[in-house]
């Protein structure tokens, strides 16, 4: 999907001309009758979409270039007015209309630096990929035709169609303003940042995660459902209001579920003005499963995943770790990718294509946007110098590929000095025993011979004499046949160098352990330190006093037990933390890319297992660690193997500008030593950001300087549990403790007596009304009876008697 707005000023240019100056290029037709109508309606949703943002309708596809903007068109009556308008004027004043608009919108699309407040709106809503409108489409050659052109001889424009990898058959995806990303959100750094999120779909809640910002001041803008917020229930609006701070590459996406993998993702760029002016490319990279929802396979993943009566066997990565079951059938970039076939045929879909000009240096903002694998990303024939990660800038680095897990980020430049043509931009799983399990897009050079379409370029083959360096492997080593060297995450440096976390030897830093994992006997959920995660009913940051604090029970969550409980660690304001975050003991086996919502932290010291020194598998956890464990290694209480270590005093630890990260990789049967100081209050979620692995409980909550936490917003939403009770209710009005004596049907006795007392005073007041009413009557009666007879008799008139 198109970046929103770049250069308003150019693109309505392009537009004026294309409508008034050589319609033609509007796919105009060439016989007359036709082409005013053709004119009037390209006028009009040029109109339209310089004055609505990204609201679709079904629009003809042989205007194409009316998408140019990614705006789409909103059918109210303003826009038929302005419409109408438009057709009405001289093309001048068209032309000046349009430029009006343009500016008055550029600061909703893609904010101006000046702007203090930028606006957005976003709408959720259920849809089907390969589809137009109503109508399905399929892929051939790199384009998209209608189902019913058999002979594929007219292609259209595939750029509001949501494709994923091509595959026909129907799969449910959540889409964001009609489209898979949804819409990149950039803004500028400390602008007040307005999102109106609307939930569309039919029967599932919603919220949106604004993936790496500290939310410092906004705990409740967070967007974590039953921790930070209630969820959004269908059919409602919720607006998040929070400040853009700081500046870097970060993202949103649901935080309910597993809606994530489903479509639910989009950038959000902060932008600083010290950045330096480089053209951009924003990358989104996941994996995709064209059968099955994400739910059914997190189903699969608890109850079992058969297929065709076949017990489906999870993939392995290079150094002999698991994958969990969402079994890998594509890659996508922004939302685009082919299923190869084991024959090496695929689907033949579009692909994302990023234009470059040789001599130019551009920025690439990489986002880890899946929910399962790590895939190592290279661009044929182009070194990549990374520049930042997760937000922060560091000191350049070239390597020949990254990998990046769900939830990291990298920036990274690319110098375009090499043959104008068309190169791939290449994202490999880290799975062995397997073919095609790959992302791709297209580096295009301007000037690239041919009308457009695949690149046939090669990866750099590694070699003894020439060895790949790739940086933030989840192991050690790679195995030597791969001739390939690993940069760890803390051999990177920040750029600016600051001040670490208790780095001062006088300040106490305090050693917390937490083992992410999945241990347990006959019961092996995803917990941390044996405790897997359960969401209260209540949003733990706005109605504390809601959650049963006794929930994650000494009795029942201890060094050699699992539970279930809404995990929580309280941290006082201000204190430094040491968080070794471990992967060891009976419930290591998988590698975990770990996130803490509202801090950046400081990542000091690495520690990895043993591994083969030719094979690379993994084998005995870190000697460094002591799993405890009285009968078994759930390492559910780990300290220190060696006890004089603990703060400052770890052997190893980084503080020569180590590098800052909200997402890192923990590998199997080994740590990751981090640090923050407790100075944003709130309660911020941590949790493996494997979708599968957060769902099934392996997260926690920092309850952070909890003496200091404010109030949400008036009227902020609240949710809980409704538990009818006999004779226990409460009335909004009155005091929660005390309980009215109620029969059944919640109505009080004393009430009922009141009731009753008015009704008996109503029916005797009727009476007496009655009464008073027939006694008027009976003496009105009596009255005009008396005068009746006084009439009857003879009158003593003496005009009378003379006659």
């Amino acid at each position: 999907m198109q970046e929103l707005g770049v250069n308003y000023l150019n693109k309505y240019t392009q537009l004026i001309e294309m409508c008034l100056v050589t319609p033609l290029e509007c796919s105009i037709p060439s016989h007359e009758h036709d082409r005013c109508d053709h004119f009037k309606r390209c006028i009009y949703i040029t109109c339209a979409r310089a004055i609505s943002w990204r609201v679709r309708i079904s629009l003809p596809e042989d205007f194409g270039f009316c998408t140019l903007l990614g705006i789409s068109v909103k059918t109210d009556s303003l826009m038929k007015t302005m419409g109408c308008l438009a057709l009405s004027l001289h093309p001048t004043a068209i032309l000046g209309l349009l430029f009006f608009f343009a500016s008055l919108r550029s600061g909703e699309a893609h904010c101006r630096a000046s702007d203090d407040v930028c606006e957005f709106w976003l709408r959720v809503e259920h849809r089907l990929p390969m589809m137009r409108g109503r109508e399905a489409v399929y892929a051939q050659g790199g384009q998209l035709y209608m189902w019913d052109d058999v002979t594929a001889s007219q292609p259209i424009n595939a750029s509001e169609i949501i494709t994923a990898d091509g595959w026909e058959n129907a799969r449910l995806v959540i889409a964001v303003n009609g489209s898979i990303p949804g819409p990149p959100i950039e803004v500028w750094e400390n602008q007040n940042v307005v999102v109106h999120v609307t939930n569309l779909m039919s029967s599932e809640g919603l919220t949106i995660h604004w993936h790496g910002l500290p939310q410092e001041g906004t705990p409740w803008m967070d967007g974590v459902p039953f921790v930070t917020q209630c969820p959004i229930e269908p059919q409602q609006t919720f607006t998040y209001r929070f400040k853009a701070y700081p500046s870097g590459t970060y993202w949103y996406h649901s935080h309910l579920g597993s809606q994530l993998p489903m479509g639910v993702v989009g950038a959000f760029i902060i932008r600083s003005q010290q950045d330096a002016p480089l053209p951009e490319h924003i990358i989104m990279l996941q994996e995709w499963n064209h059968n099955s929802d994400a739910n059914l396979i997190i189903a699969q993943m608890m109850f079992g995943a058969f297929h065709d009566r076949k017990k489906l066997i999870p993939s392995k990565s290079i150094e002999g770790t698991h994958f969990s079951m969402f079994p890998f059938h594509s890659g996508l970039i922004n939302g685009r990718g082919r299923y190869y076939h084991m024959n090496g045929s695929h689907t033949g879909t579009p692909l994302t294509t990023y234009s470059v000009t040789r001599g130019q240096t551009y920025r690439f903002r990489m986002i880890g946007s899946g929910s399962l694998y790590p895939f190592r990303v290279s661009v044929d024939g182009h070194p990549m110098t990374i520049i930042a990660t997760d937000g922060y800038d560091i000191v350049p680095t070239v390597v020949d590929a990254v990998i990046i897990n769900p939830g990291e980020r990298y920036d990274f430049l690319i110098l375009a000095d090499n043959t104008p043509g068309r190169y791939w931009i290449r994202a490999q799983t880290l799975e062995i025993n397997v073919l095609y399990h790959i992302a791709q897009a297209i580096l295009e050079y301007t000037g690239a011979p041919g009308p457009g379409g695949e690149a046939f370029s090669s990866a750099k083959t590694c070699s003894p004499q020439d060895r790949c360096q790739v940086l933030n492997c989840p192991f050690l080593h790679y195995p030597v046949s791969y001739n390939s060297d690993c940069l760890k995450i803390t051999d990177l440096k920040a750029k600016v160098k600051y001040e670490v976390p208790g780095e001062d030897p006088n300040e106490e830093v305090k050693d917390i352990f937490l083992n992410f994992a999945f241990p347990g006997t006959t019961w092996t959920p995803g917990s941390v330190n044996g405790r897997a995660y359960k969401h209260p009913p209540v949003s733990s940051l706005t109605q504390p006093k809601e959650i049963d604090a006794a929930s994650c029970d000494p009795k029942y969550c201890g060094e050699d037990k699992i539970c279930a409980c809404p995990y929580t660690i309280t941290l006082e304001h201000n204190k430094v933390y040491q968080f070794i975050l471990t992967n060891m003991g009976i419930g290591r086996g998988w590698a975990h890319p770990i996130h803490m919502h509202g801090h950046t932290y400081t990542v000091v010291k690495i520690g990895y297992p043993f591994y083969d020194p030719v094979t690379a598998q993994v084998g005995a956890d870190s000697p460094d660690i002591n799993c405890g464990g009285k009968t078994t290694n759930f390492c559910n209480e780990a300290i220190w193997a060696n006890t004089s270590w603990g703060g400052n005093s770890v052997p190893g630890l980084t503080f020569n500008s180590p590098p800052r990260k909200d997402t890192v990789i923990v590998p199997s049967g080994g740590y990751v030593v981090i640090r923050i100081r407790a100075d944003n209050p709130g309660a911020w979620f941590m949790h493996c950001h494997i979708e599968l692995h957060s769902v099934d409980g392996m997260a926690l909550v920092l309850n952070e300087s909890y003496p200091l936490q404010t109030a949400p917003p008036v009227g902020f939403p609240t949710c809980g549990d409704f538990l009818y009770q006999k004779k226990e209710y409460s009335w909004p009005n009155n005091d929660l403790n005390k309980k009215a004596n109620r029969d059944d049907h919640g109505i009080s006795w004393r009430y009922f007596w009141i009731v009753v007392a008015c009704l008996l005073f109503l029916v005797m007041l009727e009476w007496l009304i009655i009464a008073v009413t027939c006694s008027k009557a009976r003496r009105a009666t009596a009255r005009e009876s008396q005068s009746q007879s006084i009439a009857l008799q003879p009158h003593h008139n003496p005009a009378y008697n003379g006659k």
